[in-house]
């Protein structure tokens, strides 16, 4: 068996210092908003290249609060894409405001800049790309438009934990930034985690308060907030972690390279890495015309895939009946074909080379 994320193999490397944080936090007896947090917001920050993180429970949440704090409400528009989780989406309809899909480019199946213009409106208030796969976004492009239009630009970097984009880490590249630490993720967590970032400190103060139930000072609630609060073992984990993320992103970034060397003669389209982009490979997607077949061989060979995602957000029961007239072309034919394929920075070079052979055989 080849499996497609392989998180005892992670545990077996940092093992150690991982039980070595646990007990550190258990032996403290303060387990939320404590020192691990606070280290970890830090560490974090600097490592995107902001002056400020702020830890939540889940990447859906930081989403969802950066939203509420750069004020998108009822009646507002938020420029964003169908291909991507669904959180993406769900953020927005939270704040009670509508997204406004356009389609994406074919090669990185990021947000397509070009396509922002035609769906601007009076109503329209921020633009969120993502950094879909690992692959950032065309963020000058993007950036220029919002800018022009005097819109607020927040990444969906919930995937691209340590990708560049015109040497920039992702993360600085707007207003703000949310990632998320789910257990797969670049970085993750042993359980829901998540952060904003930013350099604009008075929105980092917001975020801190509604994170934790409006308040500034114990008992004095300033507005309505939630319990979005990244507990102190999961950030003791986190802060072990990241000293291994650019190790890990570099060998992602190794076995995509003979991913496409030893792919490039089949009929698959490979993933496509923009000149002015770095990616950390979240995963590893190709396209194939007979997808599903191909998925059902490489399982019968016990070589795991998925798909990323084979439903646009704009065709799901809970957005269908408001967006039936949207029409993304590329987006809807990219979901038709997309197969991901192992990627993990704990693979070897024979199960790669297992999974090429596989592959190859079963096209």
């Amino acid at each position: 068996m080849i499996p497609f994320v392989d998180l005892k193999r992670e545990y077996a490397e940092i093992g150690e210092d991982v039980t070595t944080a646990l007990e550190r936090v258990v032996q403290r007896g303060w387990f939320l908003l404590g020192e691990e947090a606070e280290s970890f917001e830090e560490a974090f920050a600097a490592y995107v290249g902001v002056e400020h993180g702020v830890s939540m429970n889940s990447g859906s949440d930081a989403l969802f609060l950066v939203l509420k704090a750069l004020g998108i409400q009822e009646g507002d528009e938020v420029i964003t894409v169908a291909h991507t989780f669904i959180s993406t989406a769900d953020a927005i309809v939270r704040n009670g405001a509508t997204p406004v899909f356009v389609d994406i480019d074919p090669d990185t199946y990021c947000m397509d800049p070009t396509k922002i213009e035609a769906k601007l409106s009076g109503k329209t208030k921020l633009v969120l790309p993502v950094h879909l796969y690992g692959h950032p976004a065309a963020m000058d492009a993007i950036v220029s438009v919002a800018r022009e239009h005097r819109l607020s630009v927040v990444e969906d970097a919930c995937q691209a934990h340590g990708a560049t984009y015109q040497g920039h880490p992702v993360g600085r590249l707007g207003d703000a930034a949310c990632f998320s630490f789910y257990p797969t993720k670049n970085l993750g967590a042993y359980g829901d985690g998540g952060m904003a970032v930013t350099n604009d400190s008075a929105l980092a103060e917001k975020l801190r308060m509604a994170r934790n139930y409006g308040q500034q000072h114990k008992h004095c609630h300033e507005f309505v907030g939630v319990n979005s609060r990244l507990d102190e073992i999961q950030a003791a984990l986190l802060r072990v972690k990241l000293h291994h993320l650019d190790h890990w992103n570099t060998r992602r970034r190794a076995i995509a390279q003979l991913y496409t060397e030893h792919l490039r003669d089949t009929e698959l389209i490979l993933p496509h890495e923009h000149e002015d982009a770095r990616s950390v490979y979240h995963l590893y997607v190709v396209r194939c015309q007979q997808r599903d077949r191909l998925q059902q061989r490489l399982s019968e060979r016990g070589i795991q895939t998925q798909i990323h995602y084979p439903v646009p957000i704009h065709k799901q029961p809970a957005y269908a009946q408001s967006h039936r007239q949207v029409s993304l072309p590329v987006t809807e034919q990219a979901c038709t074909e997309i197969l991901s394929l192992p990627m993990h920075p704990f693979l070897t070079d024979d199960e790669v080379m297992q999974t090429i052979k596989g592959v190859k055989e079963c096209l």
